[in-house]
């Protein structure tokens, strides 16, 4: 038995670590190993042994116990859960024995979980599946989940496409509740019959757009005025039926913009508003608001005005008959010469315009895919951009234009889209960029929109053999929403905006609002920022999910076409110090091409956008062969490429001549210090490329 000495000895060692613990509250941080992170509100992180990771799932809050470890380390036990975001996910069925597991699809949870036989819902190995947490694993580590919804397996048409929309929340059908609303709200309510719109059904409006397209949403009308045109865009107005103060708002909101996915679409707006009672449809009375802009021989954009008004379109047109007969190959459309002949003379006027004064966008080959019964890709076919595609294009950026021009004469709080530029964090990197490689215009302003387009169209002009325009996007922000009236670099205006696509883009539903509200003398204050940034998240969601679909469809397809080990050719589309994308010429497609675990070692130059081996060289927007490489699920389905043997291999020095190596002996006589320090004489050759990389975020002319 122990001592009374022994004892208080016990006891004060007792109360000295019960000092040194400290309890407080924490969110758990995960890693791509078992161990993790306890991130306390005071931004300490606080290591978490892999042990007492299993009682907890990345993002939980949880209370822990911080006590000294081994080794000096710090050490957060955790003791109870306070909340766990996580409740649904999406996954993959696994097994082990007879045990069924899902594999979540989640970054920083690794583990596999358990679901029970009463929570399969006949699930089988390899399912892609929706689940929720049914057991939290804070009590003994171990975890269960229910099977939601299966989604499929690898060979469900679709899978793709299904499997994004449920890994990223994605929205689809409209509640029963806001359904019942809009049918009421179309029964009862007319907009024509209001009183309040100006009757425009005289004008020989068209449409122009895809064949199959049923959610039309815009018309044009042309006529010569005395120093220019008149240019009239007529633009659907569901907010005739879906007001400010209108519950179903709320459901648009929520969707945020249609979603476009290769053999599927998750529209924005029921069918019966976008396809039936707001679509443009030839021969039909619709409602609209309509910009009314004048517009020079030289392509200025004079006075404009908004319209409410009552429209009917005259023909549905599509951008292939428009071009044929624009390039004077089909007179089927005589009938509609008037309004095509002004429109396309308003065309080249505007683009010429854009083109001197501002910025547009640098195009480049565009790839269409086909696919089979089974949703896969059967072929790939490259085309260019329609000059009817353009001519479209060039009235709706006008449109936008006047939209925001309108928003700011009228102080209204957005939407605006702005696009600042260079990022603020990496001016002093642009200005050593520029010192470097572009001295002429080094000392512009890259804050204002007049320097920042000087610059732009410099490097783009330039005859260096560096792709100089390509090799500045790693220094550009991205566009983003604002409610106050800002810059949009990236097209060299003083503002700018999205009103064109209501039936597709919440931001043009949200400007049709404010616009329409401004008009009828009321708020100029419809749009809050809170707003804006929760749609700019919703964007960001159904970008990646495209993304992930896209990168998965085209994995399988070079997985059934390339997997022989055939060539690619390609450029090298983005390189930074672990590799380079490559896109390839045939198909458009990209992978990605990873040097770290190449027997050479290389060294990533950000000034000249370069890999450099000891016998290898590769450089942004550089021609290279490849092969395909198989797919990284893990990646969101990223593409791997290998490159091709000798691909990428310096040029040899040049040997001196016979007559060079007499000439060096004899300067060799005169120059003993040189002699003495073994200088020689080599040649090194660059290659000359082209710039043809498009900078999708800051040029954009659909910057929502």
């Amino acid at each position: 038995m122990l001592n009374q000495d022994s004892l208080a000895q016990l006891k004060g060692l007792k109360t000295k670590m019960e000092a040194e613990k400290e309890i407080a509250e924490a969110v758990v941080k995960g890693t791509q190993a078992r161990y993790g992170f306890a991130v306390l509100d005071d931004g300490r992180e606080i290591f978490i042994p892999p042990d007492e990771m299993l009682k907890a799932f990345p993002n939980d809050r949880v209370r822990v116990c911080i006590r000294p470890g081994k080794d000096n380390k710090t050490i957060a036990d955790i003791e109870r859960l306070v909340s766990s975001p996580l409740s649904e996910f999406t996954g993959r069925c696994v097994r082990k024995g007879k045990a069924i597991f899902v594999q979540p699809d989640l970054e920083q949870l690794k583990r596999w979980l358990f679901i029970p036989p009463h929570a399969r819902n006949g699930v089988k190995e390899g399912d892609f599946i929706r689940c929720a947490i049914l057991r939290h694993p804070i009590k003994d580590g171990k975890p269960q989940a229910k099977v939601l919804e299966v989604l499929g397996n690898t060979s469900t048409p679709g899978i793709e496409n299904t499997y994004a929309i449920a890994r990223f929340g994605l929205k689809g059908e409209w509640s029963s509740a806001s359904q019942n609303e809009l049918q009421q709200r179309l029964a009862s309510f007319d907009p024509l019959k209001t009183g309040q719109r100006r009757d425009l059904t005289d004008l020989e409006f068209v449409t122009i757009d895809a064949a199959k397209t049923q959610d039309i949403d815009d018309a044009l009308y042309a006529d010569i005025s005395s120093d220019g045109w008149t240019l009239f865009v007529a633009i659907a107005d569901p907010t005739a039926y879906i007001p400010a103060d209108s519950g179903l708002r709320k459901d648009v909101a929520e969707h945020g913009t249609s979603v476009y996915f290769h053999g599927n679409v998750l529209p924005m707006l029921p069918d019966a508003l976008s396809q039936d009672t707001c679509a443009l449809s030839e021969g039909d009375n619709r409602p609209a608001l309509v910009c009314k802009l004048a517009v020079s021989d030289s392509g200025e954009v004079g006075e404009f005005e908004f319209i409410e008004a009552t429209i009917r379109s005259r023909a549905k047109l599509s951008y292939y008959g428009v071009d044929r007969y624009l390039s004077g190959q089909y007179d089927e459309l005589m009938s509609h010469a008037t309004p095509l002949e002004a429109l396309y003379q308003v065309y080249r006027a505007l683009r010429g315009r854009r083109e001197q004064h501002e910025l547009v966008m640098e195009e480049r080959s565009e790839y269409r895919w086909i696919l089979n019964d089974n949703k896969q890709i059967e072929n790939i076919e490259s085309y260019e951009k329609l000059l009817s595609q353009k001519l479209v294009e060039e009235c709706m950026v006008a449109t936008n234009r006047c939209a925001a021009r309108f928003l700011t004469e009228h102080n209204a709080s957005g939407p605006f889209v702005g696009h600042p530029g260079f990022r603020p964090d990496r001016l002093d990197e642009a200005r050593k960029f520029l010192d470097m490689h572009a001295p002429k215009v080094a000392t512009e302003s890259l804050d204002t929109v007049a320097g920042y387009r000087t610059v732009m169209q410099h490097l783009s002009n330039s005859s260096s053999a560096l792709p100089l325009r390509a090799m500045v996007n790693r220094l550009l922000t991205r566009a983003e929403l604002v409610t106050t009236s800002a810059p949009h670099m990236g097209m060299a205006l003083p503002s700018y905006t999205n009103c064109t696509s209501p039936l597709r883009r919440y931001v043009d539903f949200l400007a049709h609002l404010q616009i329409k509200s401004i008009l009828q003398g009321q708020s100029n204050g419809l749009v809050d920022q809170p707003e804006l940034d929760a749609l700019a998240t919703k964007i960001a969601s159904t970008r990646a999910a495209t993304t992930m679909a896209e990168r998965w469809l085209a994995g399988n397809y070079l997985t059934r076409t390339s997997s022989d080990g055939s060539v690619l050719p390609g450029k090298i589309s983005h390189i930074n110090s672990s590799g380079f994308n490559v896109r390839l010429s045939a198909s458009g497609l990209e992978g990605f091409v990873d040097l770290r675990k190449d027997p050479e070692k290389f060294s990533y130059d950000k000034w000249t956008a370069s890999l450099t081996s000891t016998s290898r060289r590769f450089q942004l927007d550089q021609p290279v062969d490849v092969r395909f490489g198989g797919v990284d699920e893990d990646q969101q389905y990223q593409a791997n490429f290998k490159l091709v043997e000798n691909c990428g291999l310096k040029p040899p020095k040049a040997e001196p001549t016979r007559d060079n190596a007499a000439d060096l002996k004899k300067d060799a006589g005169g120059a003993d210090s040189d002699a003495a320090t073994g200088s020689a004489v080599s040649t090194t050759r660059t290659d000359n490329t082209e710039d043809t990389t498009k900078n999708a975020t800051a040029g954009s002319e659909d910057a929502s």
